[in-house]
């Protein structure tokens, strides 16, 4: 098993979850925040003032998937976080060592 993380612009978000669904992408983790990815433009970034710098709306994914999935999932958000900028986010990939559900079942 693997898991995806992607840090992307938080307005592709959405694009990049419907794909990511239709792609049969399953144990979605979204987390919103701050941070210093390139800005689309001046309207996108503004002032932390506890970050002492300049920063931008972002989405932190996290995706469990099986190891033969990893290819196309990341090719999806590859092409839906798109934003026509350099460094428009980020996608690692990571082994997991043992996913244990957590449900009724022994």
């Amino acid at each position: 098993m693997k898991v995806i993380k992607a840090f992307i612009h938080q307005h592709r978000a959405a694009d990049v979850i419907q794909g990511l669904k239709a792609a049969g992408g399953r144990n979605l983790f979204i987390t919103t925040g701050k941070g210093m990815l390139v800005a689309m433009d001046a309207g996108e970034q503004h002032y932390s003032m506890n970050l002492a710098d300049t920063v931008i709306e972002e989405c932190k994914l996290e995706l469990l998937c099986e190891d033969e999935q990893v290819d196309g999932l990341v090719a999806v958000v590859r092409e839906k976080a798109r934003t026509g900028k350099p460094d428009a986010g980020w996608v690692y990939v990571t082994d997991i060592m043992q996913a244990i559900p957590i449900g009724d079942r022994e």
